[in-house]
């Protein structure tokens, strides 16, 4: 690790403005965040309010979200590779946003279902397939390689900022107006962010779309297998991404509610999240992570310690005072990572590897999300959040104990 002076940080982000589309794709995650932190609050206390609303009904709802990303990624994987991929995010983000809309619009006016909810979570999983891969790669697009850490970490900042706004707005939103109101600020956010990525004016790139998608697809598994480190941390992300998001999506807000609480202090719980990881971001504009997966897996140890601390939702500051934590080792390792692959992945098979990691990253994720609500019914929620986060400490310890995980390094 190498200390940049704090002088430095001012000139590193004028450098990186100076680069056409960059402070249009950072400002699009920024206000696509405030979104993103509002959903999981409104979209689960909105179910879970809804009459004979369960964790069971919750898990249906977000787990349908996750196997059409799921199905999909691959698929989106190719696309991202063959086609301008700003294009794909813009446009998934304004089609999505229709969908977000249509869910908001069943809560205002009455007429909200599970169905309902599940088809428009499904529609928008299938965008986000598409969404995923190509977004991976349009940064990598828009700066060099030595300034892609300090451009992760400025997108990382700015996303963090929003995501935290969003989940203090969503809170009070969700209190005082509904979840549906809350949805519909969701879905305007994501309106706005689909112009801004669309409107990025990237260089023409020539890509071989030469063979059909199952010849692209063996191409960029070749690319992906190949890489122990890379397959390493993907199946240790497994089991990692199973616990965070059954703790997100359905335990938390699940707990909180049985310990007497509500939305507002589970946005608060998530708010510190996100300050850990904003705070995190300042840290990794001044320093260069030369060994960054040692760097980025070892804080995911935060990460089990915030799901055990949960248990204890009766004394709601043990799990925001750990939440903070939790939030600087997620954006440790969301920098760490996207840095490594965007420095050791070639360009045009990039979208393609990323689309297999993040199919192996969250395969169980929605196993997780349909089957941890039903789970904590018979077994008691304190009891699902301890497996998850012994979970989370094993998966954690075994990526770290491969030896070419340990090796990986990035060029500066």
């Amino acid at each position: 690790m190498r200390w940049m002076p704090a002088l430095t940080i001012l000139d590193d982000v004028r450098s990186l403005v100076e680069h056409k589309g960059f402070t249009k794709l950072a400002s699009a995650r920024f206000i696509s965040n405030v979104g993103n932190g509002i959903t999981p609050v409104a979209m689960s206390f909105g179910v879970l309010g809804l009459p004979n609303g369960s964790a069971t009904q919750l898990s249906l709802v977000l787990g349908s979200q996750m196997i059409p990303l799921l199905l999909f990624m691959l698929f989106g994987g190719v696309v991202g590779d063959r086609y301008k991929r700003n294009k794909i995010v813009g446009g998934s983000d304004i089609l999505g946003s229709a969908f977000v809309m249509i869910s908001a619009t069943s809560f205002i006016f009455g007429f909200v279902s599970i169905p309902l909810l599940c088809l428009m979570g499904a529609l928008f999983g299938v965008l986000n397939a598409l969404w995923w891969p190509a977004f991976s790669g349009v940064l990598p697009e828009i700066l060099p390689k030595e300034k892609l850490q300090r451009g992760n970490s400025v997108i990382g900042l700015l996303s963090n900022f929003g995501y935290t706004g969003g989940a203090l707005i969503g809170g009070v939103l969700v209190a005082i107006a509904g979840s549906g109101w809350a949805l519909a600020v969701d879905a305007l956010s994501f309106f706005i962010a689909g112009i801004l990525v669309w409107s990025i004016d990237l260089p023409r790139i020539i890509r071989d779309e030469s063979g059909n998608m199952f010849h692209q697809l063996r191409e960029g598994w070749r690319e992906f297998s190949s890489r122990k480190w890379v397959v390493s941390v993907v199946i240790a992300f497994t089991f990692i991404n199973l616990a965070y998001e059954s703790t997100l999506g359905v335990l938390g807000p699940l707990a909180t509610k049985e310990s007497g609480y509500g939305p507002r202090e589970w946005s608060l719980i998530l708010a510190t999240s996100t300050i850990g990881m904003i705070l995190t971001g300042f840290w990794l504009l001044r320093f260069n992570l030369r060994k960054p997966l040692i760097y980025g897996i070892t804080p995911m140890l935060f990460m089990s310690a915030w799901i055990f601390s949960i248990t204890f939702a009766t004394e709601i500051w043990i799990p925001i005072v750990i939440s903070f934590f939790a939030g600087v080792a997620i954006e440790i390792f969301y920098v760490a990572w996207s840095t490594s692959m965007q420095h050791n992945i070639p360009e045009e098979s990039y979208s393609r590897v990323i689309s297999y990691d993040a199919l192996g990253s969250y395969a169980l994720a929605p196993l997780g999300l349909i089957f941890i609500g039903p789970l904590a019914e018979v077994i008691g929620t304190r009891n699902a959040l301890y497996i998850l986060s012994a979970l989370v400490l094993v998966a954690t310890l075994s990526a770290l104990s491969v030896r070419e995980v340990r090796m990986v390094r990035n060029k500066t």
